[in-house]
């Protein structure tokens, strides 16, 4: 049974959902995504977890006030949101622009993660539009040409094998959101570059790159390695950049193991 409702936290209405029983684990969608971005993977984690999906500000079904959010406000919105459903502490899974507010919620409350996986991610002191030029550049050219450059912009995110398996996959960018206000506000959160220092993260901490991510180049998410003492990689073999997409099984098994 799925629970699914709204609470306001910080100013805003924020939307969410609650699946399973156990450990809480609270799950960080990426930049223009929502808590739906998890569907595929969520049943099986719902198996092993109390399973947390939720619409970070200015994405989804998320109503919040007209202003940037910054990082630290958004990791603060993960802490609200697990205070409001009672949960002290929860495991946490961030991927892509998710990923940054897990790591900013690590540096800002420490007390509230008890294991930590960054799926997809880069440093909080990396640029991806300096780290990755050429894709941020060309990205941001397809997504103001959407919906007719949904297929393009699919390749980007997709291994070429994976789309001819699944062809549909190429139109998953078809319903994305025009560009608005809200989409120009999100925008500039993910470009933040935070004065929070990543080496401070004392949890255990798991990395899970695609071996063929083009977003975030597998280098980039490895490289947290780097800050984060004691922290363990995985690289997974023929996936692109939406993991808990493409793989979700795969992705669902490594986080078992490691928060179980």
């Amino acid at each position: 049974m799925t629970l699914s409702d709204t609470l306001e936290l910080n100013e805003t209405r924020t939307a969410y959902e609650v699946e399973g029983s156990g450990p809480p684990l609270l799950l960080l969608h990426g930049a223009e995504g929502s808590r739906r971005q998890f569907a595929l993977v969520r049943p099986a984690l719902a198996e092993h977890f109390t399973v947390i999906t939720y619409d970070q500000r200015d994405c989804g079904d998320t109503a919040n006030p007209e202003q940037p959010a910054t990082l630290a406000m958004l990791a603060d919105d993960a802490k609200a949101l697990l205070d409001a459903l009672g949960h002290s502490t929860a495991h946490v899974f961030g991927t892509s622009f998710g990923g940054r507010v897990a790591q900013a919620l690590a540096v800002r409350q420490p007390d509230a993660i008890r294991r930590l996986v960054l799926g997809s991610t880069w440093p909080l002191q990396a640029s991806l539009a300096q780290a990755n030029p050429e894709v941020a550049q060309a990205l941001a050219r397809l997504r103001g040409e959407l919906p007719e450059s949904a297929v393009q912009m699919a390749e980007y995110f997709y291994p070429s094998a994976y789309l001819q398996a699944n062809p549909v996959a190429r139109r998953h960018f078809a319903s994305a959101p025009v560009r608005s206000a809200r989409s120009e506000r999100r925008a500039a959160a993910t470009g933040e570059m935070p004065n929070l220092d990543i080496s401070r993260i004392a949890k255990p901490t798991l990395l899970i790159a695609g071996a063929l991510d083009r977003v975030v180049p597998t280098a980039l998410t490895l490289a947290l390695a780097q800050s984060i003492p004691g922290s363990r990689s995985i690289v997974l073999p023929d996936v692109g950049h939406l993991a808990v997409t493409q793989a979700p099984a795969l992705v669902a098994r490594h986080l078992i193991e490691f928060l179980a």
